[in-house]
């Protein structure tokens, strides 16, 4: 694990493997802005109730579309940056095209994390309201739309998962290829 966190390379793959770094920052900080616009849209409540609490230290008086925009990259931005170096750490020594691989990753990162996203909106209401308490406290933060706050708990909740569960997928399989 030592040479993926302290490389041991010369300064032009380093350069390359930050640069590839940082575009999965972008990549997943604008899949985050995407994400939270579109699940602000379905709960405001989650954002209003928690959210905008949680970040309330990156609220500078911008409307509250932009605020949930904040939010979005926040949350998200460093999933990239994390990924992006290890996919690229493989990559820059594996293949021939790494750039095109490691963006080839991404992009499937994002396809398998708004699908298991997606899929916890649609089973997000059924996963919480048997829940020991969670009736209880929504009430008591003052949510109104319980079905609407669970359903997009439930997308945050899986998209992470999806993110996480899609990063070991692309790991392995750039382990296990042979290169290009």
């Amino acid at each position: 694990m030592r040479p993926f966190l302290v490389p041991t390379i010369g300064l032009p793959v380093l350069r390359k493997a930050a640069i590839l770094s940082i575009t999965g920052s972008l990549i997943a900080g604008l899949f985050g802005i995407v994400h939270d616009q579109i699940t602000y849209t379905i709960s405001p409540e989650y954002f209003t109730q928690m959210k905008f609490d949680q970040f309330k230290a990156w609220d500078f008086g911008f409307p509250r579309r932009v605020f949930v925009a904040e939010i979005g990259f926040l949350a998200t931005w460093w999933v990239g940056l994390i990924a992006g170096w290890f996919l690229a750490r493989i990559a820059l020594g594996k293949f021939h095209s790494p750039g095109k691989r490691v963006m080839s990753a991404m992009v499937k990162m994002l396809i398998i994390t708004a699908i298991v996203g997606f899929i916890g909106g649609l089973v997000g209401p059924m996963l919480y309201e048997n829940q020991f308490g969670w009736r209880q406290s929504l009430y008591e933060i003052g949510v109104v739309d319980l079905t609407a706050f669970s359903r997009v708990a439930a997308i945050h909740l899986c998209s992470y998962v999806g993110a996480v569960v899609s990063w070991i997928v692309m790991m392995v399989t750039f382990v296990k290829c042979h290169g290009d």
